[in-house]
């Protein structure tokens, strides 16, 4: 899709970013965010974002810009101008929500071990 060049009226433009916003907040199901982000957003541009959000992961775990070239099959102006952001308040939340999701899938991991060590079968 091309965005035109005519700019929107500022409220308009500010009730549409606030319902799309709004919209996504109220969206607890991962699955249900799947199917309208399918519907909203073409697949270069679903793609584009997510492998935005993967670069910004690979990056604050301290991998390569060739490594990072290679796993996400992306160019190295792409990768910086995700780094030029990751001090940002959006890049930051959004990682450490990863963060926290995969930690919790590690102590959960460990602790289903732990269960199956400690009680009998």
């Amino acid at each position: 899709m091309q965005v035109s060049s005519r700019r929107l009226n500022r409220t308009i433009e500010s009730q549409i970013y606030k319902m799309l916003f709004g919209l996504m907040a109220d969206i607890k199901d991962p699955r249900e965010v799947k199917i309208v982000m399918d519907d909203l957003l073409t697949s270069s541009e679903l793609t584009a974002m997510a492998k935005r959000l993967a670069i910004a992961v690979y990056l604050d775990k301290g991998r390569s810009y060739e490594d990072i070239k290679n796993h996400l099959k992306v160019s190295s102006a792409t990768i910086a101008s995700v780094a030029e952001q990751m001090g940002n308040p959006g890049i930051q939340s959004a990682l450490n929500r990863i963060k926290a999701e995969q930690w919790a899938d590690e102590v959960s991991g460990k602790i289903s071990d732990l269960v199956k060590k400690v009680l009998p079968r």
